[in-house]
């Protein structure tokens, strides 16, 4: 059994080191893993992700923004998640369509339904079998962004801004439970990780119920 599995959550929260985390567990495991990030994740995208990352494009509206963000992800899923997925690999994304839908449409107040539409669009209809939203308080989140000398144009968005992201991210693990992990992102990065590793687990190898038996 393979999976596509996203990582998503406030800046700050580590999900590239806890994707890379991941991706280490599951071939020790012998599980075939590609791992792969938003905005980017092929070369078509990762020059869009300049675009859309330089700090110095702090006129971009709001709209420009979402249809870039969207134009990497269309691209990517072609050139790379769908062929992995299709050869069997398990895929992880530090992150995918849920980080727009939360910038974009709570943060930027887009219309939701449009973005939606749009997403369903650029995806062809694909969607992680697994979310694992990593969350903390925005404050921490930027803190730890600052300190780690990664700060981008995003990043520089107002704290309210970023509020309204976080808990865009909690409406649409509401909306979809099924398909969510809500963890804690203040924790260890040991600890992290092994609530991530039991997450993933459990799909990836569930235990036998009673009917099974």
């Amino acid at each position: 059994m393979n999976l596509f599995i996203t990582l998503e959550g406030p800046d700050g929260g580590g999900k590239s080191s806890q994707a890379e985390g991941l991706a280490e567990y599951l071939r020790a495991e012998n599980i075939e893993v590609l791992l792969t990030r938003e905005p980017g994740g092929s070369p078509i995208g990762d020059q869009i992700r300049n675009v859309i990352m330089e700090l110095e494009n702090t006129d971009m509206d709001a709209r420009t923004e979402f249809l870039l963000f969207s134009a990497s992800r269309a691209q990517h899923i072609a050139e790379v998640i769908r062929p992995n997925l299709e050869n069997g690999l398990t895929v992880i994304s530090d992150r995918f369509f849920d980080s727009s839908l939360a910038y974009q449409g709570y943060g930027q107040r887009l219309p939701l339904d449009t973005l939606k539409a749009i997403t369903n669009f650029a995806t062809s209809g694909l969607t992680p079998d697994l979310t694992l939203l990593l969350d903390l308080p925005v404050e921490e989140g930027l803190r730890r962004r600052e300190a780690d000398g990664n700060w981008n144009r995003m990043d520089a968005y107002d704290i309210d801004f970023h509020r309204r992201v976080r808990r865009g991210y909690l409406n649409l693990a509401a909306e979809t439970p099924e398909r969510w992990v809500i963890l804690n992102a203040e924790q260890s990065f040991a600890a992290l990780q092994d609530e991530i590793r039991h997450a993933v687990m459990a799909r990836l190898k569930p235990e036998p119920t009673d009917t099974d038996k």
